[in-house]
């Protein structure tokens, strides 16, 4: 999925395919489910995309999403992961060619795992009716308004201290600014990183290590790495990193009983959903140019102590904005081990919306959105509202639950999550 490249492992099919006129080279043979499913394994990778079979053991090494994003569908139809991922797939197909194996035998359904087909063929439709109208364009209007408001609100909190001074009052609302600014710049990053604003990736990718390495002192790649596995397999235990909560929480139903079993008790978790609170002061400093801007900014004004004490405060307001906006359409949903679910399916099974208005599509970098933006993730925010009456009548047509709840309701169904855990954790502790 992405990049190009010469395969470097023999084409020839696997033992069981059946080979073709051509001999099995070039695409020529042929597979079943059950064929392609063997191929599941780290040093052995096949995935189908509109019913070619690909050989990506190799290839996945060089990724330019990453290994683990395109080996999480190994053994798997990858080919609705493909579309939301490549911007422009036409351009990508071309550097698949090497890695053709052959294709699905006549006899085999389109999708695997016993998928419903009709489902999987209606998203497929809606998908090419939101191409057709021109739904995954962006407008450069709004992301250059965008870019503005944030560099805005640097520009002012430091005036504000430059003219006024640095009492109690003004050095808060200062915080609060660059607080502001901050959660901003994560949200036009992650414009940036889903390739939804220019038509060349190369553009996109300036601008988001820009925005998040200039204005926020983080990394790209590592936010890149991260976030399309969060994407391809979203609240899917050991493939979604966005739940690998490295012993410090337990989530979701099936973890906590997991943990209770084993009796393993890194931290309270009983206590979790108090402990969560206190969890955000931990934040790990990127950005050389980011910290040199800052510290040149603000040591005039608090010195070296109070310049840290400052940018202290600030990611501890920036990074529970943060958190409660990205944790809200996704901790309270299902989280369990692979279920092989189509992908429309899936993605609604791990995400739900908060209900539109302007403060919250602001709020949440049209986050609220989350339904929508999972299903295409490098549509424009901009459109989300429009494609959103589109995908709910789809999920109505096929029995599929589309979740919308109010801001507040988001915010508390967080801390009940955790609560539910933490006492699922506790009872398999004690009992099982």
């Amino acid at each position: 999925m992405g990049g190009g490249g010469q395969q470097t492992e023999s084409s020839e099919p696997a033992k069981g395919g059946v080979v073709g006129p051509g001999g099995g080279r070039g695409g020529s043979a042929v597979y079943t489910w059950e064929e392609v499913q063997r191929h599941s394994h780290r040093g052995d990778q096949w995935l189908v995309i509109d019913r070619k079979v690909y050989n990506i053991t190799q290839w996945a090494k060089r990724h330019p999403g990453g290994i683990r994003v395109i080996s999480h569908f190994a053994g798997e139809d990858a080919t609705d992961a493909f579309s939301a991922f490549h911007p422009d797939p036409n351009f990508v197909r071309k550097f698949l060619k090497p890695l053709l194996i052959g294709e699905l035998a006549p006899t085999e359904p389109s999708q695997d795992q016993g998928k419903n087909a009709a489902l999987v063929q209606d998203f497929q439709a809606l998908r090419d009716h939101v191409e057709r109208e021109g739904l995954l364009r962006a407008r450069l209007l709004f992301f250059s308004l965008y870019l503005g408001h944030i560099l805005l609100l640097e520009a002012l909190a430091l005036g504000l201290l430059w003219v006024w001074g640095t009492s109690w009052s003004l050095t808060l609302l200062c915080s609060l600014m660059l607080a502001t600014s901050q959660a901003q710049a994560s949200w036009l990053q992650h414009d940036f990183g889903h390739l939804s604003v220019f038509k060349k990736s190369s553009w996109n990718h300036v601008l988001q290590k820009f925005v998040i390495g200039h204005l926020k002192g983080a990394s790209a790649n590592w936010w890149n790495h991260r976030h399309f596995q969060h994407h391809a397999k979203p609240n899917v235990f050991s493939k979604d990193p966005d739940v690998n909560s490295l012993h410090v929480f337990v989530l979701g139903d099936t973890q906590p009983v997991e943990y209770g079993i084993k009796k393993l008790k890194y931290m309270p978790y009983h206590h979790q959903h108090q402990y969560f609170f206190l969890s955000k002061f931990l934040n790990t400093f990127h950005g050389f140019l980011f910290y040199l801007r800052f510290f040149c900014c603000y040591y005039p004004f608090f010195g070296l102590f109070g310049s840290v004490a400052l940018i202290t405060f600030v990611r501890f307001l920036e990074s529970h904005w943060f958190v409660w906006v990205t944790q809200m359409n996704h901790l309270p949903m299902e989280m369990d081990h692979e279920r092989h679910q189509d992908w429309l399916t899936m993605q609604l099974s791990a995400t739900c919306n908060i209900e539109q208005s302007t403060f919250n599509d602001w709020f949440s970098g049209h986050l609220n959105f989350q339904i929508e933006h999972h299903l295409f993730p490098t549509m424009p925010r901009h459109n989300y509202h429009l494609v959103a009456p589109l995908v709910r009548a789809l999920c109505e047509k096929h029995g599929v639950p589309y979740q919308v709840k109010t801001l507040k309701k988001g915010i508390i169904d967080v801390v009940r999550s955790l609560k539910k855990s933490g006492d699922l954790w506790l009872d398999a502790y004690l009992h099982k």
